[in-house]
């Protein structure tokens, strides 16, 4: 599809912050989300429906819109219930992203239940946020447009790391032809660019580009650990 075709080997920019952050504001994310657009990214992942709308209003790049929702007993919160994916489709997502893992959900239908119910009744592209490489097999199978390995390290029977999972994007590029976006623990520019030469058919970051504070906080803790003069104690 067209959308699909104008990610290929691009950034695609996660506008996010977290609750209690100073930047969780719709409006702040929406002007990060145009200045990723100035600077060249060719999408925009965003969470729920006031960020989404407040970002299509200045952003003309298609869209991946989650809608993060919790419920008790549940681990499954990234879209996880199909009135959750008609609150962010009407927002003017492009692409509706939702966690595809093995886990029990809270609408009580299977992952690949819900691609298909997604899928026939919102009439939008459905991006599968997977852990595994058996996850991201059974989204294909399902008629995910779109396999992410966001959730990879995030559950606990998947590959448990602290960088990015090139492997399982490996993997995934060696057994399907279904686009494969890399997401998790992206950092760096080196980063991304091995994630396309691992196979992904495009990139998102979000933390190390648009979470000031976290940025800040690496700059800071890495800069005190710099021997302190003596002269000064």
């Amino acid at each position: 599809m067209d959308i699909i075709r104008g990610l290929h080997h691009g950034l695609i920019v996660s506008c996010q912050a977290k609750p209690g952050s100073p930047l969780r504001n719709s409006q702040v994310q929406a002007a990060m989300a145009r200045a990723a657009e100035v600077g060249g990214a060719v999408g925009i992942r965003a969470n729920g429906v006031e960020d989404i709308r407040a970002i299509r209003q200045l952003v003309k790049l298609p869209i991946i819109g989650i809608n993060k929702i919790t419920h008790d007993g549940y681990d499954v919160f990234i879209t996880p219930t199909l009135e959750s994916a008609r609150q962010v489709a009407a927002a003017g997502a492009d692409i509706i992203a939702m966690d595809a893992t093995l886990r029990n959900r809270p609408d009580g239908l299977s992952a690949a239940q819900a691609i298909k119910q997604y899928k026939s009744e919102l009439g939008k592209l459905v991006m599968a946020d997977i852990s595994t490489l058996e996850e991201g097999l059974a989204a294909v199978e399902a008629g995910a447009d779109i396999v992410a390995t966001t959730l990879s390290g995030y559950t606990s029977y998947s590959r448990q790391q602290e960088a990015p999972d090139f492997l399982l994007i490996a993997e995934l590029a060696a057994r399907i032809t279904t686009p494969i976006i890399a997401e998790g623990r992206m950092v760096t520019p080196e980063d991304a660019r091995r994630a396309l030469e691992m196979g992904a058919h495009a990139v998102v970051i979000g933390t190390a580009i648009t979470a000031i504070d976290w940025v800040t906080q690496h700059y800071v803790n890495t800069m005190r650990s710099y021997p302190q003069d003596p002269s000064e104690n």
